[in-house]
């Protein structure tokens, strides 16, 4: 650790909806900074104005919000060290740039895109497919190292187009320590003349990137697996301009369920899981599916997440997010990519499910029904199915006849066990039943264990029936636990009903 204050960013481009890729890059920011009482901010990169996409800052916000990973420092939040927004800060990026160029550390190029384009594909029919604007080619082009003073002054005079790029030195090794690869050394060969200022006044994301951190004041610069290569500019940028470089620390890939590869929108769409937190509606009117409105828990989707890529060195799996903050820590992250499961995340909503109180779980259960069921009959009716349950719908769906009758019969149940006796017994045990006061899962329990002495038979010939009857159901929670609740006249009622209904049916 440094013994700078933590100060650690989440820098997403707001180019479209926020990938769950993002998303845990974002969470293992705030754990960090909450572990070690730091701050975590948000700013918004948006220096690449060509694949700018409407609302997508605000979607951004939203899903971190309902995720419950909300930084303390970014746009709307306020903040010492505003704007949080990349284009809102266009003013001060070009006076470092010039700082660069004054100290022979990067250099004017007026060449045109055309140009660029001829000279790769000249270089591609010599047999150099991967040509680059470098320490070897620099010199055969439209720069200021190129060019003479006054005719590098007289195009800047006369308005020409031109772009910084970092002057990279040849034969130069760039070392630098990753908190999660641990040492990494790149040599300049491997390495272009980067532009860092286009020439629509924008700075690129090496250059914005650096200054913003610099200015910020980040401390840990924790990111993507996918922003390594360009680690090594970032480092030189720092050496450059004479200042500390942050810590910094690239996070493994999420990788596709099956196969090889970076995890992307279209294994969600061909899998059938989403892969964006919160749904996200195009300019088109297309939606794509959210963790959110599948009915997941944040706490699950997050929990998710965190394990995947780092593990607390224990057989823990169920994490609330104070938790995570207590146990993480970025010397458990693996380098080694992370394959997502979309079962095991249903896996964890399950566990988060059951964990909910049933009280809780009754009224998200009313707000989805919309309807006006009592608390507390809802609040029993959770608590019977919830080990039964994945989601929120699923607690009505495995346990409405709690409420309503069933007005049907699992066809298969009662094929295999309404037999030509069932009638008569259940009608027996019917009569069993009356006879108790206290009318509980245990004493009904007694009556039924009694009962099957009394008549010699196995649990086989009373209690599918009895499920049956009362749920419609072939499987289910305890039925001692269901005739409770439901209650002696209800269950009485169910059973005479049923048996009628069934003895026609198989009659």
């Amino acid at each position: 650790m440094s013994d700078r204050p933590v100060r650690v960013r989440f820098a997403p481009s707001p180019t479209g909806p926020l990938h769950m890729g993002g998303v845990r890059t974002a969470l293992y920011n705030y754990l960090f900074a909450k572990k070690h009482s730091g701050t975590f901010i948000i700013r918004v990169e948006d220096t690449d104005q060509a694949r700018f996409v409407e609302g997508a800052q605000d979607y951004i916000l939203d899903a971190m919000k309902w995720c419950g990973i909300m930084p303390t420092e970014g746009p709307g939040l306020g903040g010492d060290y505003g704007p949080y927004v990349q284009s809102e800060r266009k003013g001060l990026y070009r006076p470092y740039a010039e700082e660069l160029v004054k100290n022979e550390k990067a250099y004017y190029a007026f060449d045109t895109s055309e140009e660029l384009t001829k000279m790769r594909e000249q270089a591609k029919e010599m047999g150099m497919p991967n040509w680059q604007y470098n320490s070897v080619t620099r010199g055969s082009m439209q720069n200021s190292l190129s060019l003479s003073v006054d005719v590098v002054q007289s195009k800047i005079e006369a308005g020409e187009p031109y772009v910084i790029r970092m002057k990279m030195p040849r034969n130069v090794d760039v070392r630098f320590n990753d908190e999660i690869r641990g040492w990494v050394v790149v040599n300049t060969n491997n390495l272009d003349d980067k532009v860092l200022f286009k020439s629509d006044g924008m700075p690129t994301y090496h250059l914005a990137n650096i200054v913003d951190d610099y200015l910020m004041k980040i401390s840990h610069v924790i990111r993507g697996e996918e922003w390594l290569p360009s680690a090594p500019l970032h480092v030189m940028l720092y050496d450059a301009f004479g200042w500390e470089a942050p810590k910094f620390a690239h996070l493994p890939l999420l990788l596709k369920p099956d196969g090889n590869g970076k995890l992307s929108k279209r294994d969600g769409d061909r899998l059938g899981f989403p892969v964006f937190p919160t749904n996200w509606t195009t300019s088109s009117n297309e939606v794509y599916s959210g963790y959110k409105e599948k009915g997941y828990f944040s706490g699950a989707f997050i929990n998710m997440l965190a394990l995947l890529g780092w593990n607390p060195g224990t057989t823990q799996e169920i994490f609330s997010l104070d938790g995570l903050v207590e146990a993480f820590s970025l010397e458990r992250v693996s380098k080694a990519g992370a394959k997502f499961d979309p079962d095991k995340t249903k896996w964890f909503q399950q566990q988060y499910l059951r964990a909910t109180e049933n009280s809780v779980l009754a009224e998200l259960l009313q707000e989805k029904l919309n309807s006006d069921h009592d608390l507390t009959v809802l609040s029993g009716l959770c608590g019977l199915v919830k080990e039964r349950a994945t989601f929120i719908g699923d607690l009505w769906e495995e346990g409405s006849f709690l409420i309503e009758r069933p007005t049907n019969f699992d066809e298969k149940t009662a094929r295999k066990k309404w037999k030509s006796d069932a009638p008569t017994i259940m009608l027996e045990f019917k009569e069993r039943l009356d006879e108790i006061d206290d009318f509980n899962p245990e004493n009904i329990e007694s009556v039924f264990k009694s009962f099957l002495e009394e008549k010699s038979i196995g649990v086989g010939s009373v209690l599918p029936q009895f499920r049956l009857l009362l749920s419609g159901k072939g499987m289910g929670p305890s039925m001692f636990d269901i005739a409770s609740f439901l209650g002696k006249k209800e269950t009485n009622e169910r059973l005479e009903i049923g048996i009628k209904v069934l003895a026609t049916q198989n009659a």
